[in-house]
């Protein structure tokens, strides 16, 4: 005797070698012995063996329409055999009742189970919804297949014009066009990136890392919203503010267009006073408004080689920057200097300020620099007095500091002309850079103090053992070699320091802080800061590194030299630009080598460095090469 049961969801056969009336042991055609339910068996039988059944069964099966049988079916719940007999037209054979079994089974929309070998007839509605959905699933599969195929060809489908770079950075992974990158790059071994890029959806590599990063950090755009603050859109004119006597002057680039400080010196007989300016968008920029919330969104201006993206809207920086020949709001710093150069004394002042000039440091270094300074023979040159005697006041500044830094050190400025660009080495450490940087750092050291000492709440970067955070507690900076540091300086362009003035003003006017101890608020912006500035360090460093690649090809430049740092780590003579050359494993740090360059890849900003030879030896080693 054998039988047909049902295991794991399939129609198995099997010869019965013994029986009770829960179980069977059964045995397969393979020889495989089973206990089986008696829940578990559909049909008995005589003959013929189970293997003909079943082989015979499926070629039945495929014989069997399963919308014909639904509509022999009517409405009611049936057993297979019933139907099998009136489909047949006689008792059915064990082959057409094993047939007519799957074809049951294989047509779940048409036939809903009810039990052992029972089925009812699906509603004539949701028959027709079931094959909707799978017509549009197999129309989405053949849509599937083909952009995949276009795709493993090397040909872009229309689809993914508007999909790029987002189908990379933060795709939608239920996406058929999403699905079909997956399939093709699957088919071509290729990355999605590599494979879109033959396909020639990455027309230019600048563009894909520009909207990449945007699509990250800025998925609304760089673009602002129009403003209907009325105090953030009028603050040349605040109310209650006096008006300081001094003309000011601030030092940038000519790029720069966010001119948070300004430097004044006043000569007062037995004393000079030192005046440090700082932009003050907080009188018109109020916590909770408008403004205040795209700048706390944006956190920080972001930099990279040929434009950037501003914290606040342009119109607003307009309003507050310290530009040339305008009296504008300024929170100033005084020091009272003897002639000794010993700081007698300071003052904080929220008031109205004249910005006689702004210099710039592409005219002001060819004035005053190493070679010209308290040279007699040198012509004169606007604020020449000042400018000389601030460097010997910042000179001190530095030394109290115990930061006597005499290496030389060198920056480079990106320029780009078009497609052009050019990398201009500047020397770090020049008067111009030790004045500006030296009274920056005293005013926020300064108030960071002042804040403490008053118990305010504020924003502090500080570093031990090399590691820098931003925190709330004023703790010191090693590397700069002061008590505490709270940015304080650039409220145009990081929030951090937008914050720390709102309560340098409530110090000033005495009034209760903007943000009080223990706020969730300072709390947040401190860990939103974080991520959000080392994001956009992160990219401008990757940015600079691409332009750094694009200069190499633009000045067809195949050989460098760069010194050893260690391992295989070396830095570039005339780039900024430290990578791993696993070729120079071996060599002494501080040696002079010789790389060749190739395998240059934008996309990737990679390439590849391989040692040549070493052109000097580390000093002082006392090797000599042949």
């Amino acid at each position: 005797m054998y039988l047909i049961f049902e295991e794991d969801g399939h129609f198995k056969a099997g010869s019965i070698l013994s029986e009770t009336e829960a179980t069977a042991q059964v045995e397969a055609a393979s020889g495989k012995r089973s206990k089986i339910k008696a829940a578990s068996i559909l049909l008995r039988f005589g003959a013929p063996s189970p293997t003909e059944v079943m082989a015979e069964a499926e070629k039945l099966a495929e014989e069997l329409d399963a919308d014909f049988l639904w509509e022999a079916a009517g409405a009611e719940e049936f057993g297979f055999e019933q139907l099998a007999q009136e489909y047949y037209g006689h008792a059915p054979r064990p082959a057409e009742a094993v047939a007519l079994l799957q074809k049951l089974h294989a047509s779940p929309i048409h036939f809903h189970k009810r039990g052992k070998g029972r089925y009812r007839p699906a509603p004539a509605e949701t028959l027709a919804a079931a094959k909707a959905g799978l017509e549009k699933k197999r129309l989405a599969a053949e849509r599937q297949a083909r952009l995949a195929a276009e795709l493993a060809a090397f040909r872009l489908p229309p689809e993914y014009a508007s999909l790029i770079p987002r189908i990379l950075i933060a795709p939608d992974k239920n996406t058929l066009e999403y699905k079909a990158l997956e399939d093709a790059a699957a088919t071509t071994g290729l990355s999605q990136v590599r494979l879109l890029e033959r396909c020639g959806a990455i027309p230019s590599t600048l563009e894909f890392h520009l909207m990449s990063f945007l699509l990250e950090h800025f998925p609304r755009g760089t673009g602002f919203a129009e403003i209907t603050d009325p105090a953030a859109l009028d603050p040349r004119d605040p109310p209650e503010l006096p008006k300081s006597g001094v003309r000011a002057f601030s030092i940038d680039d000519e790029l720069t267009t966010e001119i948070d400080d300004a430097l004044s010196v006043e000569w007062l007989g037995d004393r000079v006073r030192v005046g440090i300016h700082i932009a003050a968008p907080a009188v018109g920029i109020a916590p909770g408004s408008e403004i205040d919330r795209i700048a706390r969104e944006r956190l920080s201006t972001v930099y990279y080689p040929g434009d950037k993206i501003t914290m606040l809207p342009e119109a607003l920086i307009h309003h507050y920057t310290l530009g040339e020949r305008h009296d504008c709001p300024a929170l100033s710093l005084y020091l009272d200097v003897a002639p000794d150069l010993r700081v007698l004394g300071t003052e904080t002042r929220l008031e109205m300020v004249h910005i006689a000039d702004n210099l710039r440091h592409e005219t002001l270094e060819g004035q005053f620099n190493a070679e010209t300074l308290r040279n007699p023979e040198v012509p004169d040159y606007p604020y020449r007095r000042e400018l000389e005697w601030l460097h010997d006041f910042a000179a001190v500044l530095e030394a109290g500091r115990g930061k006597t830094d005499t290496v030389d050190r060198v920056d480079y400025n990106f320029r780009l002309d078009g497609e052009r660009i050019s990398i201009l080495p500047r020397k770090r450490g020049s008067p111009v850079d030790k004045v500006v940087s030296e009274l920056m750092i005293f005013a926020n050291a300064h108030w960071g103090g002042w804040l403490a000492e008053k118990r305010v709440p504020a924003i502090y970067r500080a570093q031990a053992n090399g590691k820098t955070r931003m925190t709330t507690a004023p703790d010191p900076h090693q590397g700069l070699g002061v008590d505490q540091y709270a940015w304080s300086t650039s409220p145009l362009r990081r929030y951090v320091d937008l914050v720390n003035q709102r309560q340098l003003i409530s110090v000033v006017q005495g009034a209760d802080p903007v943000y009080p101890p223990r706020s969730e608020q300072l709390y947040a912006t401190v860990r939103d800061f974080e991520l959000a500035y080392d994001a956009y360090n992160e990219f401008q460093r990757r940015l600079e590194r691409y332009w750094m690649l694009r200069w190499l090809i633009q000045e067809n430049v195949t050989e460098v030299t760069a010194g050893v740092i260690r391992e295989d780590l070396v830095r570039f003579d005339n780039l900024p630009l430290v990578t791993r050359a696993p070729s120079v494993m071996g060599i002494a740090p501080g040696a002079r080598v010789r790389l060749a360059i190739s395998g240059i890849d934008l996309l990737d900003i990679s390439f590849h460095a391989e040692y040549l030879e070493t052109v000097a030896p580390p000093p002082d080693s006392g090797a000599v090469l042949p």
